[in-house]
């Protein structure tokens, strides 16, 4: 099986690679470092730029699926100007592919594509599955329906799509977890809010392998890449200051003073998203980490 990545050399994107690879699965990915073109041990980069809308089509030879991961972080402020890259750079992304797959010849079967839990509106009684409807009330859910809008377009080539709306993604060299050890290591780890509101996250291995399942399962439709065990976020600071043996006794950080740091991506950290991966279960799919505790265990 031959896989082209997109966004392969982000945190997700790089144990994709490694995972992929231990399977015996060769690698096209896309890049727009020209520093990395050519085949490295069974891994071949070739170049694009969705900016200029430049994409070398040879990257499709060979290729059973794609893997599509590309998108601006969204882990950073949301300026005016960032905003629209958040949004452009997966609009600009997917479309390229789509128009460049129109009128060339290959064999590709499936596309999976990165989504987000964001989509869902934040809410603090709510299971949300698959089915439920979602609109765009605020920028992340239109950044996400707008996505997998574009992504459907690959349904009009005739390719099985599916679309994995990603959790919290937990991992040891990067991500949330990076971020939020630092202030806990001084005994300064803090909830952020009301700290009730529900965090669904998923350990980066899992994910990795739910990306390559979907794609060689040839899955269809909308899955919610997350773990089984949803925890409350104070529940989740707790968990990380245990497993790195600090004391967790700081009050939560109010949720004015978090708005004010950080604007209007506060949404982030104070949104609350219990959501049900009984689709994936579903499908026979195994989770290495389906607590917090082991996840947290394996990455600290």
């Amino acid at each position: 099986m031959k896989i082209l990545i997109s966004g392969a050399t982000g945190l997700v994107g790089n144990v994709l690679i490694q995972e992929a690879l231990l399977k015996g699965i060769e690698i096209h990915f896309l890049t727009r470092n020209k520093s990395k073109l050519g085949s490295h041990d069974g891994v071949t980069a070739f170049y694009w730029n969705p900016r200029e809308n430049e994409i070398d089509t040879a990257c499709f030879k060979g290729v059973d699926s794609i893997i599509h991961l590309a998108g601006a972080t969204v882990s950073k402020r949301w300026t005016k100007k960032y905003k629209e890259e958040i949004l452009s750079s997966r609009i600009q992304s997917t479309s390229l592919l789509v128009e460049s797959l129109k009128n060339k010849e290959h064999q590709i079967k499936t596309v999976v594509s990165a989504s987000a839990i964001g989509v869902y509106p934040s809410s603090m009684d709510k299971i949300h599955n698959e089915e439920d409807p979602v609109k765009s009330d605020s920028f992340i859910e239109e950044v996400v329906v707008e996505w997998e809008r574009t992504v459907d377009r690959f349904l009009e080539l005739n390719l099985k799509v599916s679309k994995l709306r990603i959790g919290l993604v937990l991992a040891s060299n990067g991500g949330v977890l990076e971020t939020l050890k630092i202030p806990t290591q001084f005994g300064l780890g803090a909830a952020f809010g009301s700290g009730k509101q529900w965090q669904s996250w998923i350990h980066i291995s899992d994910l990795a392998h739910l990306f390559i399942t979907a794609a060689s399962d040839q899955w269809e439709g909308v899955y919610n890449a997350t773990a089984p065990e949803v925890v409350s976020q104070k529940k989740f600071i707790k968990h990380l200051a245990s497993s790195i043996n600090r004391p967790f006794f700081m009050p939560p950080l109010p949720k004015f003073l978090i708005k004010l740091l950080v604007g209007e991506m506060s949404a982030l950290v104070l949104n609350s998203h219990y959501i049900s991966n009984q689709k994936v279960t579903d499908t026979g799919f195994k989770y290495q980490f389906s607590t917090l505790k082991e996840a947290l265990e394996d990455l600290l």
